[in-house]
């Protein structure tokens, strides 16, 4: 006998308010034709990005044949594939980071309050779903957005907190950062 709150209808609620956390932004659609014996049969791929705009974010794809199904498939994807990345005061990144992915690669750089996201479409899109507010970003090479947002994520899972880093090496935070602020006051000096 199954007590109240179990069963498959709060596993289904618990999955809804889980997904409802999360924004959604559609970043490319591509039509494909396939040449057949009675004509053209048409297909949609989709580039979908997700993220909770409190540090997760994931991307997927998605093809079928109608473009709705296509978002769909694209949207699941996404939400199967989210990381989590630090960021610094939930604003801005850490440090500045570069990504690559195939003939994309992509600059990300850190950014005072107020500087907004300075970014083009498919990063944009990753940055809003991710939560900064604070970032400058280049992309060189490819501006094919499928290679852009992946070498956004590349440059992102390359983005590490002083946090990590301080455990990474036995050191204390306080450690870490009194000498950062050290070496910034050494740099303004010169």
């Amino acid at each position: 006998m199954a007590r109240e709150g179990e069963g498959g209808r709060g596993r289904d609620r618990n999955r809804e308010e889980r997904d409802s956390e999360f924004v959604d932004r559609l970043v490319h659609i591509n039509r494909v034709a396939k040449v057949v014996k009675g004509g053209r049969r048409f297909g949609f791929a989709a580039l979908v990005v997700v993220g909770d705009q409190k540090g997760r974010v994931g991307f997927g794809h998605g093809k079928a044949r109608e473009v709705p199904e296509a978002i769909r498939k694209a949207t699941e994807a996404a939400k199967r594939s989210v990381v989590r990345v630090p960021l610094r005061e939930g604003r801005t990144l850490h440090h500045d980071v570069n990504g690559r992915h195939g003939a994309g690669r992509v600059v990300l750089r850190a950014a005072p309050a107020g500087t907004g996201i300075i970014a083009g479409g498919p990063m944009r899109a990753v940055f809003e779903s991710l939560g900064v507010h604070d970032v400058v970003a280049k992309s060189q090479g490819s501006s094919n957005p499928y290679n852009m947002v992946r070498a956004t994520f590349d440059a992102l899972a390359r983005e590490d907190s002083p946090r990590s880093v301080a455990q990474r090496r036995n050191l204390k935070v306080s450690t870490l950062q009194s000498r950062r602020q050290g070496v910034e006051a050494d740099a303004a000096d010169s």
